[in-house]
């Protein structure tokens, strides 16, 4: 027993040694670094709100990089900054109350790293087709992360895009990278992207805040992302978004991507972050109308999405769900679940094939079929839009099931608007907005292959005038369970060349299969 108490006495002061040596070894700052830990006020980083840390900080990763890898660490402190240029094997580490700012540049200083040359950036925006001209970037890079409960702060990056060198554009800009991280970190105006992920495979993003003025997270051409307990706000673009462009040179699809139990928002910049939720800026969003803060698919589309599944997530002050391929991608195999909208600021869910055709000459008209969509509830409070479900002639948006539905709509629009004709805008920009005041509260449905509502209940807030559904050139339709309330004079559906239709226990609507209606209301 004696000899047993000796052993663990000595394994304790073995371990608090090589505790002590250890931490001295931190202090000795570009001495050979045991800890794996660098500190980047050991590198010359002052954290004083003042001075420019640019070197400090790349210097670190450069030690860091040079032993085989280890963490770049930012104690408390508030660092401004040009672009930090990561390395594999590197994890950035902001610890709490250190903020990472983007420095605004001022005359005599270079600034920010200069976009890079891509001989592909006319296929898509300006943000999408460079990486280097960002506050933090790495290309070609494995094994990274960036965490800790510190935040990013992007007061010298632009929503805009810019050509040549001075303000950055991103918070955070990856491209070709493998095994990724990021995790914990808050941003407050992020630039054009708080995060832009192009080519990566293999990414996490768990536990982080994002508060911005432009795109939260834009996962590009990217593969097995997994994205969680994030919230977003986003009031002037998207908050979570998924794209496959064509800015590495050739077309990629982004696939096997989660997200889950996640929330996206539409409030005032900077009142997410400080928990105030703020409303005062709404309507005033700079060329994007009502705020946006969704999830979507697309724009850019070139690649295609495939196997992805959205769960658990709230939606709130913003857009609905957007699933687009309009520049030749095939979007397939995709399931939504457990979901509820809030105070929705557009078309709740907005499906759409186009032909707006971004990419190399000859590329074909992309698909989108195989979508499952659950248990959702919504509330849509701006009375112009209805759910959009929109293919173009010739080409059908496929195999829709969607179930366990509740939508309560603002409702109170005219006759007037049930009468518009929405025009087909098959080569413009994929937004609802586009199409103007919608002729249905509910959904509008045209150029559509087998599409399923089932356990589905619409509801008005106030009396409208319009019908609940428009089925147009739609092949296959089946609503069954689906309860609307009635309006005397007003039809439940309006049939437009539609090919086997049926409605089964529809409420006040007898059970009907029809082969075929030109024009039919009901």
């Amino acid at each position: 027993m004696k000899n047993i108490r000796r052993v663990f006495i000595f394994s304790i002061y073995l371990l608090l040694t090589t505790a002590v040596a250890l931490s001295q070894t931190v202090t000795k700052g570009t001495e050979l670094n045991y800890s794996g830990f660098y500190n980047v006020k050991q590198f010359g980083a002052k954290g004083d709100s003042t001075t420019l840390n640019t070197e400090a900080i790349n210097r670190a990763i450069d030690a860091a990089s040079s032993a085989g890898g280890g963490t770049v660490y930012f104690p408390a402190g508030n660092y401004l900054s040009y672009s930090i240029r990561l390395k594999s094997n590197i994890t950035i580490y902001l610890d709490n109350g250190a903020d990472l700012i983007a420095a605004i540049p001022v005359q005599g200083q270079t600034g920010y790293d200069a976009p890079e040359p891509n001989q592909w950036d006319m296929y898509q925006d300006f943000g999408h087709s460079h990486w280097h001209n960002s506050l933090i970037w790495g290309e070609n890079l494995e094994n990274i992360a960036i965490t800790g409960y510190g935040r990013i702060t992007g007061n010298g990056l632009t929503r805009e895009a810019r050509q040549g060198q001075g303000p950055g554009n991103k918070a955070i800009a990856l491209k070709l990278c493998r095994n990724v991280v990021i995790k914990d970190i808050s941003i407050l105006k992020g630039g054009h992207f708080c995060l832009l992920a192009t080519g990566v495979d293999n990414m996490t993003i768990d536990n982080v805040k994002l508060d911005t003025n432009r795109d939260g997270f834009d996962i590009d051409c990217c593969r097995h992302v997994h994205i969680s307990n994030c919230s977003v706000n986003a009031p002037f673009d998207d908050a979570i978004v998924l794209k496959s462009s064509f800015g590495l040179g050739f077309a990629k699809v982004t696939e096997d991507v989660t997200i889950t139990n996640c929330s996206v928002s539409g409030f005032d910049i900077g009142s997410f972050l400080n928990c105030t939720y703020l409303k005062n800026e709404a309507g005033r969003v700079p060329d994007r109308g009502v705020v946006t803060g969704r999830i979507k698919f697309g724009t850019e589309s070139n690649g295609g999405f495939r196997n992805i599944t959205i769960s658990n997530c709230t939606f709130e002050f913003c857009r609905g769900l957007a699933l687009e391929t309009v520049d030749g991608g095939i979007l397939e195999d995709v399931t939504v679940t457990n979901v509820t909208m809030r105070d929705i600021q557009g078309a709740p869910f907005f499906f759409r094939i186009g032909s707006r055709m971004r990419g190399p000459a000859g590329t074909p008209v992309g698909k989108l079929r195989r979508v499952n969509i659950s248990n959702v509830v919504v509330y849509s409070s701006n009375p112009d839009y209805a759910s959009l479900i929109f293919g173009i002639p010739g080409y059908d948006i496929e195999d829709i099931k969607m179930s366990n539905l509740t939508i309560l709509v603002k409702g109170g629009a005219t006759k007037e608007q049930s009468e518009i004709v929405v025009p087909e805008k098959e080569n413009g920009y994929p937004d609802p907005q586009q199409f103007g005041k919608i002729p249905a509260y509910g959904f509008y449905i045209r150029h559509v292959k087998n599409i399923e509502l089932m356990n589905v209940e619409l509801m008005l807030e106030n009396e409208d005038l319009r019908p609940p559904f428009i089925i147009e050139d739609v092949n296959g339709a089946s609503f069954i369970n689906v309860r609307v309330p009635h309006k005397e004079g007003v039809p439940s559906f309006i049939l437009k060349n539609v090919l086997d239709f049926s409605t089964v226990n529809c409420g006040s609507l007898p059970d009907k299969k029809i082969d075929k209606a030109e024009n039919l209301k009901l």
